[in-house]
């Protein structure tokens, strides 16, 4: 059972929501965190961390447990085929963490849960949150449980790390403002021979669409594409054909095994509001945009180090609550620049108009000549643009 009374409900126990209670737990806040599914993630969903990230995760103690599993990448490089258009380098970045790390969202979260459990916590696992209420007060969360049973709870605060259809974001009534796009997106993790470097990530454009080819640990890599309509599990022949219509020529890749697959439609949304009295959003439950340069659960991550010492010192007593307004002051505008990058990049990969490609071609690699762009591009993808002081 979980208990009656909390701190903090954190409704979510994917990156974002443990990275939460990792910030709450080193505060010393007290706090319940819940998720609807019995178990991790057994998938590798996410696989890259950004230099802003790790630097955040430092402190809660996991950064250098997930550097031992990782894949370390520093270049990131955008093709048309053979031809190299741009090539972003993080080792001149002003931070310890000068790279892109490629790593399982599965490992991910297992490091941080185990973390979290070092620290006297856990997840309570199949606790479904049906119902929230804001008092004056708090907030009184129906849970129903793993055997069925109903069980309520009283928060003085409530943060909703519970995806895209947050409940907590419904209960709130804080509308998620955007769109979907068109078609949907294969995702692997494949064994395969790849001609192309495996120290970067490679995103190619193509006329049927982006691929992004990047490298894990073990030897994998993990493929993502944009189609019409994704098989439900994609197959060695899903994969080869997306790569032989849109990778290298001369470095053809040969797919050997699919690891794991699956498909996926993306949205383009960002909540109107972060927080509405006592109840406030962080990651996917406050935004969801295109997979194009690895955003998505950094910046979930990030939110959670951001709104962990905040949410602590205000539950302490230390802070007033217009510490969530500056939560929202700091992060907000970063999803919105970040909605805006992997949007353009999605938008200019998929360009049909083969006058508007050669342009587009010619147009990045003018820019690739140019270090003030590169170092620029380099401050985005990393996070480090949005580095947040401290609460």
């Amino acid at each position: 059972m979980v208990p009656r009374e909390t701190d903090v409900l954190i409704v979510g126990a994917g990156p974002t929501g443990l990275s939460l209670a990792l910030s709450l737990a080193q505060a010393g806040c007290g706090f319940v965190i819940v998720d609807r599914i019995a178990a991790g993630a057994n998938t590798s969903r996410a696989a890259v961390i950004h230099s802003n990230t790790l630097e955040m995760l430092e402190p809660l103690g996991v950064a250098d447990t997930i550097l031992e599993q990782a894949h370390i990448v520093p270049r990131f490089s955008v093709r048309s085929r053979d031809a190299r258009l741009l090539t972003v380098d993080f080792t001149a970045l002003p931070t310890r963490y000068p790279f892109t790390t490629m790593i399982s969202q599965a490992v991910t979260e297992a490091i941080l849960e185990a973390r979290l459990g070092a620290l006297g916590h856990r997840v309570h696992r199949a606790f479904e949150v049906t119902d929230l209420a804001e008092g004056i007060d708090g907030v009184d969360a129906t849970l129903r449980g793993p055997d069925g049973a109903v069980s309520r709870m009283r928060a003085g605060y409530v943060a909703g790390a519970d995806g895209m259809h947050s409940v907590v974001r419904q209960a709130a009534r804080i509308p998620f403002e955007g769109s979907a796009y068109e078609g949907s997106f294969v995702l692997a993790d494949v064994t395969m021979d790849w001609g192309l470097a495996r120290d970067e990530v490679d995103l190619f454009f193509a006329p049927e669409g982006l691929v992004v080819v990047a490298p894990l640990p073990e030897g994998r890599h993990r493929i993502v594409a944009t189609v019409g309509e994704a098989p439900p599990e994609p197959t060695v022949d899903d994969v080869q054909r997306i790569l032989d219509a849109r990778g290298p020529r001369g470095e053809a890749a040969r797919v050997r095994e699919v690891v794991w697959g699956s498909r996926f439609r993306v949205h383009h949304r960002l909540a109107g509001r972060y927080h509405q009295g006592r109840m406030v959003l962080a990651g996917d439950a406050a935004h969801v945009h295109s997979p194009a340069g690895g955003q998505g659960m950094n910046t979930g991550i990030v939110d959670a180090c951001v709104l962990g010492p905040r949410l602590a010192g205000i539950v302490a007593g230390r802070r007033d609550r217009e510490a969530l307004d500056e939560y929202v002051a700091l992060r907000r505008p970063a999803a919105e620049r970040v909605l805006a990058l992997s949007d353009r990049l999605t938008r200019v990969a998929r360009l049909r108009n083969p006058v508007l490609r050669a342009a587009r071609n010619l147009g990045l690699r003018a820019l690739d000549r140019l270090p003030a762009f590169e170092r620029s591009l380099a401050f985005d993808l990393s996070g480090l643009r949005h580095r947040a002081p401290p609460a």
